[in-house]
């Protein structure tokens, strides 16, 4: 029998290969909340909010009994970003194929990044004299209107070019420009530069720069030296 099936793998056997479906995991009914964020970083009722954000862009016209909903979807996109692993790793924890799990992520990421605009904007006036008025309390920091800063997300080693990659530390990355404010919400951000780029060159080369430069804000926008 052994000697059956080694000579079927040899020589590639072609005979009908019925697919076999894994069960799938259900976090949202299987995980607490405390379970919840140490996996995907985010809580049951958050997870639910994100999935509703992207539905428009993620939700599937098939109705194959084994296609993924958008509940599911967000889950394998938001798992591959809380740790950083290998697709087949994510693809095991939730139960489906490698292939998927990289498609999915590349679903999930162009739908987020479609929706950035809307959660990441610099404040209007009124909020300006709000964030003014919190920095002030938090920490006796005078008009105050965000803080920025930089800092690098570790990346695989990319193909091409990867030693424009390589931070001082020696590792590949992504360097970001983010600018928050004091509820520590995002109102500004960069997402585009090699590990290698200075942080002071992606300020200078930024939309952010240009526009304080043309037409400055009444307050300040709080960082180190660079």
């Amino acid at each position: 029998m052994a000697g059956i099936v080694h000579r079927y793998h040899r020589f590639g056997g072609r005979g009908y290969r019925q697919s076999v479906y894994v069960e799938r995991a259900q976090p949202l009914e299987q995980y607490t909340t405390e379970e919840l964020y140490a996996r995907f970083r985010f809580g049951n009722a958050d997870i639910k909010y994100i999935a509703d954000l992207v539905r428009p862009k993620l939700q599937r016209r098939t109705r194959r009994s084994h296609s993924h909903s958008v509940e599911q979807q967000v889950l394998i996109g938001l798992r591959f970003y809380a740790s950083g692993t290998f697709y087949q790793v994510v693809g095991d924890n939730i139960g489906v194929e490698k292939s998927t799990v990289s498609d999915v992520v590349k679903a999930v990421s162009i739908a987020l990044a479609s929706l950035v605009n809307p959660f990441a904007s610099f404040p209007n006036d009124v909020q300006i004299a709000q964030t003014k008025h919190k920095f002030f309390t938090l920490g006796n920091m005078p008009n105050t209107i965000g803080v920025i800063d930089c800092t690098h997300v570790h990346i695989q080693a990319p193909h091409e070019r990867d030693w424009e990659y390589i931070h001082r530390k020696g590792r590949h990355s992504i360097n970001i420009q983010l600018v928050g404010d004091a509820d520590l919400i995002i109102t500004n951000c960069v997402v585009k530069w090699p590990g290698s780029v200075h942080d002071a060159r992606i300020l200078r080369e930024s939309a952010l720069y240009r526009e304080v430069q043309t037409n400055r804000p009444d307050g300040i926008i709080l960082g180190d030296s660079a």
